[in-house]
């Protein structure tokens, strides 16, 4: 076998130095280098994992949150058409019960007047018969005077 490396060109020693060097080179780098890489890739890893948890649990909280607000909204609208409701009832009942004040006030109003124009009528009359009896009182005094001269 050291003919095979003659022939080559290969000195054993070298060789078997270099694979010494080259083991204490791997140990080396695994020790300082390889395990604190994957020390801080598995760390990494665990906080993107957490970070997808915590981003997984505010979407569903927000999701939540806006079914929440779906309902309290959709309650609140339900809640102001009920009380829309309400106040047209009572705007309505109000309007009737102004137009039923108003028209009873128009009726008493209109009967009050019709009573008065009653009374001026009577009056009015009373007052032509007293004029007619009156022109009637001169006239026949006026007749006995003439009758009498």
């Amino acid at each position: 076998m050291s003919d095979l490396f003659a022939a080559f060109g290969v000195n054993w020693k070298l060789l078997l130095i270099q694979a010494v060097n080259f083991g204490l080179l791997l140990a080396a780098l695994s020790y300082f280098l390889y395990k604190p890489i994957l020390k801080i890739i598995d760390e990494r890893r665990e906080k993107i994992a957490e970070g997808v948890r915590i981003a997984n649990a505010a979407a569903k909280k927000l999701e939540d949150a806006k079914g929440e607000s779906d309902s309290m909204i959709g309650a609140a609208a339900k809640e102001a058409e009920e009380l829309v409701a309400t106040a047209r009832m009572r705007a309505d009942e109000k309007g009737s019960e102004m137009m039923k004040q108003a028209q009873s006030r128009s009726d008493a109003l209109l009967s009050e007047a019709q009573a008065r124009a009653e009374e001026a009528k009577r009056q009015a009359i009373q007052e032509s018969e007293r004029e007619i009896a009156r022109a009637a009182m001169l006239a026949a005094e006026k007749i006995m005077k003439q009758k009498s001269a």
